[in-house]
Order: C-alpha cells, then sequence, then structure tokens
C-alpha cells in the first residue's frame, strides 16, 4: 500500500497581506499535482492545515486539494479550528460529526488507520488525555492482527532543539507510549507540527515526523533545510518488509 503524507501547511487566505500567503498555496498545489502523479492508494494529512482556523481559509484549501484522486484523510493541529474544519469537510464521513475529538479509523484498505486527535484549544502543544488514551487503546485492542498505521498532529516526544514539548516527564505521553507498545501491529507513527525531518525508534515501532510543505516555516533537519521547494512524504507499506519512507521533493512547474 502507497500513501501520501502532508502537513503543515498553514494556509492562507486568498486575501491576507502576508508575504508567504501565495507561496504556501502553491506549494501545496504542487505537491497535489506530484502526489497525482504517484499513484497513491489514499493521502494523510497530519494537520496543522491552514494558519487561523478561519473559514476563508478553510475554503482555500479545499480548492486546493479538490484536485486529488486518492482518498484523503485529515486531523486537526493546534491551528486547525474543530469546528470550521468540520463544517468545511462535512462530505468526510469518517470525521465524527460531534463531541470533543476527532478520532476516527479507516478499515477500508489493506492497511488500518487509525488517526488520534491530540489538540485542545488555546494548547500549542499535543494533549494525550486519559480519555484519548482508552479510545486508542479500545481501538488497537479491536484488531489486534491487523498492520495498522497511528497518525497524530503532535509528536509524542521532546525532538532536541526544534521542539521541547517537555514529554520526557509527562505521565500522558508516557501512557501513550505504553499504549502503542503493547500493540505490535502498529507498523508506523506518522506526525507533523515540527516542521523538519525526524524518524526514530518510538513505543517498539518508529514514528516519522515530515517537514511542514510551507517552505517559509520549515526548519532544519533530515538534509531539507538545503530545498526552497515544497516536500511531501511517501510510505510503502509491505508485508513482512515494514514501512519505508521518503521525502518526496517537488521542483518548480
Amino acid at each position: 500500500m502507497l500513501i501520501a503524507q502532508i502537513s503543515d501547511t498553514h494556509i492562507l487566505a486568498p486575501d491576507s497581506d502576508h508575504a508567504a500567503a501565495q507561496s504556501r498555496a502553491d506549494g501545496l498545489r504542487r505537491c497535489v499535482a506530484d502526489i497525482n502523479r504517484q499513484h497513491p492508494d489514499a493521502v494523510i494529512f497530519t494537520g496543522d492545515t491552514v494558519q487561523h482556523g478561519d473559514p476563508d481559509e478553510y475554503a482555500r484549501l479545499r480548492a486546493l486539494l479538490a484536485p486529488l484522486e486518492a482518498p484523503l484523510y485529515l486531523i486537526p493541529g493546534n491551528r486547525d479550528d474543530k469546528a470550521v474544519l468540520r463544517t468545511a469537510f462535512a462530505d468526510k464521513s469518517y470525521l465524527p460529526g460531534a463531541g470533543d475529538f476527532l478520532h476516527y479509523t479507516v478499515e477500508g484498505h489493506d492497511v488500518r488507520l487509525v488517526a488520534l486527535d491530540s489538540t485542545l484549544s488555546g494548547e500549542r502543544q499535543g494533549v494525550f488525555c486519559p480519555a484519548r488514551i482508552a479510545w486508542l487503546d479500545a481501538v488497537l485492542s479491536a484488531q489486534p492482527n491487523r498492520p495498522t498505521l497511528l497518525f497524530i498532529h503532535h509528536p509524542p516526544f521532546d525532538i532536541d532543539d526544534h521542539y521541547i514539548g517537555g514529554y520526557g516527564e509527562s505521565a500522558d505521553a508516557a501512557a501513550l507510549t505504553d499504549v502503542v507498545s503493547r500493540h505490535a501491529q502498529v507498523a508506523r507513527l506518522l506526525c507533523g507540527h515540527v516542521h523538519c525531518l525526524v524518524e526514530r525508534d518510538w513505543a517498539g515501532t518508529k514514528a516519522s515526523v515530515m517537514p511542514s510543505i510551507a517552505v517559509d516555516v520549515r526548519r532544519s533537519g533530515g538534509g531539507t533545510e538545503a530545498h526552497d521547494d515544497p516536500l511531501y512524504m511517501l510510505h510503502r507499506v509491505s508485508e513482512g518488509a515494514g514501512v519505508a519512507s521518503q521525502a518526496m521533493r517537488v521542483v518548480a512547474d
């Protein structure tokens, strides 16, 4: 199964006077076109889809994502407004129509997809409260033999100089690590938020954190700082061989 991942596009409204408003939109447009050329089975969007959570930003985002040919599965980041996102993507039946969290599972592919909402209004860091942990444990326990990809906006660990979330001493993050470590079917954790490329061992599996598509906010890491072109990730999941991940640089049209 081939999965494309996009993250941290921070799209702005068409009438924004922000210097990067057009470049962010162009970067996502270029990534969408290149993703279509790869013919993935699914596209995962790991949050911070827009900058302020405004309806005009989501309208522009939807227009930019419309050409995608593969099914799109998205989760919120701390920049997203969950109520506005729900309205903007009301046609996505996998998104819960009510409740505090935008958790869900996708069962229709060769690999099970599990999305965990780590956001809380007004909070920049990820939140892994007992209710979220209990939901994830129940979901993973229900199908212990199906290869599973877990995706969360916030990585549940500290990342060197780029992002110190305080997770090294967080009981909630430790509980999340414990739950995932007890479910060997989790083949990979996919995250965003940090705007740089990171891969590390975590909870008995591997965690991959992708760079921001928005080049003006991208941070150094994994060699991605050398490029001014937008980047997305490709994850190839194969039976027995696990998950092979590759950062895809999209050169100018």
